[in-house]
């Protein structure tokens, strides 16, 4: 009898399938699919590849855009800050010298580079992917092995197209049921983050299955597989379905006509196989998910909207240090409710929630308010395709007419190293991903993480809100 193949995950087959060779310190020499750049971590990395008289190995499989430093308030060149000015010239050179394509200002396809390599069909399934940014764990929503990496391995990307890695376990965290009106992906990623902590993914790729996964839209997978690194996780992803074939059907970059047929027989059997074995498995509840927010100084310093921020003798003692610093720094209240802290910015935007259905749902609630007084509103589109979509629905008169401001593709506030910053102790509620200390660009800024639903929701009541109450959610889903 011929034996049976051994089942085995979509990591390992994505991972076995890229394999170039075992090194002599036991690491993987791993080819790169795909390499994403930006003008914040490459203009040294091109400047090192330079020195070492090295040229670009695939620069068909590099591509750029400007995200990070690149203003979202005017595009009239030159920037006003020199460096950003510097660095966005320096990228449009090294592109042109080695013939990298460049998603630019003018290109119509410019925004932040984990939402750019979707939109465009460059993101596939099984791909391995790379970019000088964490959360390129973001294309792992199509069932791509994608990493975050820093400078220097830039550097060895664009010269050979491979990397030296250490394998990681596989974790396989299952979300079942069915989530609550009002309810969404971002409150599901922040209540994993909180259940396993922040660095309870060292060491591991995370698989996201169950049936709130199978549910959500592909940019709904993005924003949790995005998080991913926020939990310590090197990577996150979810298995290719009909849904993956759908979104990426007709993208630029997708195949086409027979490749195409080819392509989506063999993304569909890269899904993990059933009974394949992993290190670790997690179940967790739909139902027992709530919108959910942070308090504290990391992402899984984190609450449901009608839970309390923590004493400091209520937490384990090994986490009473961290909860007091976080505490002070957030100047909250222990043992108050979250509910009810005063904002002074709201921020909508980030490669976690800044696509289009993050503002076709938030536009649906917000649409008939008004900006609570005193709170500086801003809506950053993701991508210069999310834009202009926005632009012919309409949406973007929404949120001008109830107050906010409306600007181009980019980074943005989310970690400000732009014109987009907080200032002295403002609190942000953000739709964003991070919210350490001096994130948005004032070292006593504080930031409280949410979905945009809820960013909305403050925005309008001046406040943390549970969006529920504020729009009427609950009221209007029984209907």
């Amino acid at each position: 009898m011929t034996p049976q193949p051994r089942p085995k995950s979509l990591f390992d087959k994505v991972w076995e399938a890229h394999t170039v060779k075992t090194l002599a310190n036991g690491q993987t020499q791993l080819f790169i699919g795909a390499h994403l750049i930006h003008e914040v971590t490459s203009p040294q990395a091109f400047g090192m590849l330079r020195d070492l008289g090295l040229s670009v190995r695939y620069p068909e499989r590099t591509f750029a855009t400007v995200d990070h430093i690149v203003p979202t308030d005017t595009r009239e060149e030159p920037f006003a800050d020199p460096l950003a000015d510097e660095m966005i010239r320096e990228l449009r050179k090294n592109c042109a010298a080695y013939g990298i394509t460049l998603f630019d200002t003018d290109s119509g396809k410019q925004g932040i580079v984990h939402m750019v390599g979707p939109e465009q069909g460059i993101t596939q399934p099984g791909m391995t992917i790379a970019c000088g940014d964490s959360h390129t764990s973001t294309h792992g929503a199509f069932g791509a092995v994608a990493f975050g990496i820093g400078t220097s391995q830039v550097r060895d990307v664009l010269a050979t197209q491979t990397l030296a890695m250490s394998k990681p376990k596989v974790r396989r965290i299952n979300v079942d049921g069915t989530l609550g009106p009002g309810v969404y992906a971002k409150d599901v990623i922040l209540h994993i983050i909180r259940t396993l902590g922040v660095k309870g993914g060292i060491g591991y790729a995370y698989e996201y299955g169950g049936s709130v996964f199978d549910a959500m839209s592909m940019e709904e997978r993005m924003t949790v597989c995005n998080m991913s690194i926020e939990g310590g996780a090197r990577c996150g992803y979810v298995n290719p379905d009909e849904k993956t074939v759908q979104y990426l059907q007709g993208r630029p970059y997708a195949p086409e006509g027979a490749a195409w047929d080819e392509a989506v027989q063999r993304w569909l059997h890269l899904a993990s196989d059933e009974g394949c074995a992993y290190d670790d498995v997690v179940n967790i509840r739909a139902e027992e998910i709530a919108p959910t927010v942070t308090w504290g100084i990391n992402p899984g310093q984190a609450i449901f909207i009608g839970e309390n921020v923590p004493r400091v003798e209520e937490v384990p003692e090994s986490e009473r240090a961290s909860v007091a610093e976080a505490l002070a720094h957030m100047k909250l209240t222990p043992g108050a409710p979250i509910k009810g802290t005063k904002i002074d910015v709201a921020f909508f935007g980030s490669c976690t929630n800044a696509r289009m259905s993050d503002f076709i749902e938030a536009a649906r609630f917000l649409k008939g308010h008004k900006v609570a007084p005193g709170v500086r509103a801003i809506a950053v589109p993701g991508s210069q395709v999310v834009k202009y979509q926005c632009e012919e629905l309409g949406i973007d008169q929404v949120f001008k007419e109830a107050g906010f401001e409306w600007r181009e593709a980019g980074c943005s506030m989310c970690l400000a190293m732009n014109p987009d910053k907080l200032v002295g102790d403002q609190l942000c509620a953000s739709s964003s991903n991070r919210n350490f200390k001096g994130r948005q660009g004032s070292v006593r800024g504080r930031t409280v993480l949410m979905s945009p639903v809820m960013v909305m929701a403050a925005a309008v009541t001046g406040e943390v809100s549970d969006a529920r109450e504020v729009f009427g959610v609950r009221q209007e889903a029984v209907a």
